[in-house]
């Protein structure tokens, strides 16, 4: 660790001393302190008190410009008028039915008419429908195996916990990745069943079917892999792997838990002009309540209605995440609404660039609709393995010196990008690029004595 964020660290500790007596507090019945293991970082996570709009206050009273919003869930902002109006109104007249109701055919048809699929089933979460698209996969193909790309992130069941940070030199050669499980618990079967190709890379694709003939039941993958900051898909690649799918038989998935809702209107399908044989959708289409969906043409999701595959869940469709999700989508996730979003998003991109030129840090700005991360990378990455050396505690710098400056730039930890909300304002991106600017110039300095020192090259 170098003086500038040692610096940055006592002055976090400093700010926050209530969220590190709450942490403490919750490590007695908490495992890490927290109830996932994504908030969980050294010394200590914020505690939040409240939200609204764009921001929210710790426990120590300090306000943030939040670009974290729920790891990219609360595209929405916090507390958005429509979705809470819509809410409310239900809270009083049951909360959980378990019984069908109007708002499922009414949610269905703003879904099915925005994706590119003809009928859904709603869930809870982003692991809920990535594991029921690959399910209803390998049942419509009858086949167990699965390509997912190394590095990519689908949620925590069994087939999604494989190679999703795995290291050297467990991970084998980039041309062919070896299989690697995300942590203990998962069983073998899991992980033979689930072949590991490199994102960007459709040579990597075509020999997982050369060598497992007639055996791949889908492609799932985030069209752009955000589990490394940002990698966009180079140019072909996506139609590349939709003309496999087609050719060898199997499925093409999209998982578009962060994608779906912060593209554009109407996802990857029309900010790429690709098209999957399924999508999966979560995160910011509920406005800040817990809803996804998974969905595909009525050939695939009629083996539902056939009893061949069963989906179920009691908490599916309960009526007040169903009135979020309507309003998210009829008052939230407008054409206006993304128009405002991507003028806000080009401000920020082009305030990054031009402090990062200044100042001379290398590394450059990944963005995509709502999303975007600085990425100290002297060239654009194209996979996980080209994202893997980043100098951590350099990015552990900015984030600590933004925090510190009252914005928080993304969640924390290294992989993350930002959110732009629609409750975001120009004072907003004006705020996030000064306490950049502020920052800028030590970390320039930083990463400069760094990359002549190769002791201290090495060792991040």
């Amino acid at each position: 660790m170098y003086p500038e964020l040692e610096k940055e660290l006592s002055t976090y500790e400093r700010r926050t001393p209530k969220s590190a007596e709450a942490h403490k507090r919750n490590l007695k019945r908490l495992p890490l302190g927290v109830a996932s293991n994504y908030r969980a970082y050294d010394p200590y996570p914020i505690f939040v008190k409240d939200a609204s709009g764009s921001k929210f206050r710790d426990l120590d009273g300090n306000e943030y410009i939040d670009h974290n919003l729920t790891f990219g869930a609360l595209m929405a902002g916090h507390c958005h008028p429509a979705v809470m109006k819509a809410v409310e109104k239900r809270l009083s007249t049951g909360t959980m039915y378990g019984m069908p109701h109007d708002m499922e055919w009414e949610l269905a048809e703003e879904v099915c008419t925005r994706f590119p699929i003809e009928m859904c089933r709603f869930g809870n979460s982003g692991t809920e429908a990535t594991m029921h698209a690959i399910r209803i996969a390998r049942a419509a193909t009858k086949r167990d195996k699965i390509v997912k790309f190394e590095g990519a992130y689908h949620g925590l069941h069994d087939a999604a916990l494989v190679s999703v940070k795995p290291h050297a030199p467990d991970y084998g050669d980039i041309n062919a990745p070896t299989s690697v499980p995300g942590g203990m618990g998962v069983p073998k079967a899991s992980i033979d069943n689930v072949v590991i190709a490199t994102f960007n890379d459709l040579v990597s694709v075509e020999r997982r079917f050369k060598e497992n003939p007639g055996q791949i039941a889908a492609i799932i993958l985030e069209p752009i892999l955000m589990n490394v900051g940002l990698c966009m898909p180079q140019p072909g690649f996506l139609q590349g792997l939709r003309d496999i799918c087609t050719k060898n038989g199997s499925l093409l998935i999209f998982d578009e838990v962060k994608t779906g809702a912060k593209l554009c209107w109407g996802g990857a399908s029309e900010y790429f002009g690709v098209i999957p044989d399924m999508i999966c959708i979560a995160k910011s289409i509920g406005g800040g309540f817990s809803l996804a969906a998974f969905g595909a043409h009525t050939s695939v999701m009629d083996l539902i209605a056939q009893h061949k595959v069963f989906h179920g869940g009691t908490y599916n469709t309960n009526p007040v995440a169903m009135a979020a999700g309507l309003a998210t989508f009829r008052e939230v996730l407008t054409r206006e609404n993304y128009a405002h979003v991507g003028k806000l998003s080009m401000k920020l991109v082009d305030g990054y660039r031009k402090i990062v030129a200044k100042s001379g840090i290398q590394g450059y700005i990944a963005e995509a609709g709502a999303n975007g991360a600085l990425m100290f990378y002297p060239k654009e990455i194209r996979n996980y393995r080209d994202w893997e050396p980043i100098d951590v505690d350099l990015w552990r710098h900015y984030w600590f010196g933004m925090v510190n400056r009252g914005v928080m730039c993304q969640p924390y930890w290294w992989d993350e990008q930002w959110t732009i909300s629609v409750q975001h304002t120009e004072a907003d991106i004006d705020a996030h690029i000064a306490a950049f600017a502020d920052i800028a110039d030590s970390l320039a300095e930083a990463q400069h004595e760094r990359l002549k020192n190769p002791v201290l090259a090495a060792a991040h």
